[in-house]
């Protein structure tokens, strides 16, 4: 899974990947919940054990000994068929040794889980560099935006048909950062280092409200 690129320190990236011939990549809830652990578990320094569902440990049960972060997290969006991440790079290698480990781990769990065997991703992953504050910016609600598509398929074609019907439907999607940006405290939370990117939202009204300024005056840009 290398690239033809390194990735710089101090940079963001927006990561995405999807299935191979867009095949889902989550089947039910407990695959949900084994990517998401992996978010947090893969990005350490040192080999931790993701068997924290049957320990019933959290999280915070294992931050005294999950090593340092190889990369910064600061939002991620799952998707039936793929995912997004918005991330920085800390090292030269953080990202690339990130990516290997999470996309090497979800796969193996999957096919053992299916009893299937060869690729489960379309590539080995993709980037776009946020190279300008704008864009970064940008990215933060084209993530978290991305699950309007799965209630209203077409709705930057012919605008939303329920306005309040979607912001609901976004404040409970828990596939996604979206809940920690605004106010709600959970132990997912602990996959983003929120410092280590721009304080564009500084209070959870401010993410909410640039959110849905977006839906408004830029759907065919999300």
């Amino acid at each position: 899974m290398s690239r033809a690129y390194s990735f710089a320190p101090g940079e963001y990236y927006h990561i995405y990947n999807r299935g191979v011939e867009k095949r889902l990549i989550f089947l039910n809830k407990d695959d949900y919940e084994r990517f998401t652990n992996l978010l947090f578990f893969c990005n350490s320094s040192t080999a931790v054990n993701t068997s924290r569902q049957r320990k019933g440990l959290t999280f915070t049960d294992y931050l005294d000994r999950k090593g340092e972060n190889i990369i910064d997290i600061g939002a991620y969006c799952l998707m039936p068929n793929h995912f997004h991440l918005l991330v920085k790079e800390r090292s030269g290698r953080g990202i690339s040794m990130f990516m290997q480990k999470l996309l090497t781990a979800y796969s193996m769990y999957f096919n053992v889980k299916n009893s299937r065997k060869g690729r489960l991703f379309e590539s080995s992953y993709l980037s776009t560099h946020a190279s300008y504050d704008q864009y970064l910016k940008y990215l933060f609600a084209y993530i978290h935006l991305n699950p309007i598509k799965l209630i209203e398929p077409k709705w930057k074609e012919v605008g939303l048909q329920n306005t309040e019907r979607i912001k609901k439907y976004l404040s409970h999607y828990a596939l996604s950062s979206f809940k920690d940006y605004t106010g709600e405290t959970r132990d997912s939370g602990l996959i983003l280092n929120k410092k280590e990117f721009p304080d564009y939202f500084p209070r959870p009204k401010d993410f909410t409200n640039s959110m849905f300024d977006w839906i408004k005056s830029n759907p065919e840009k999300v």
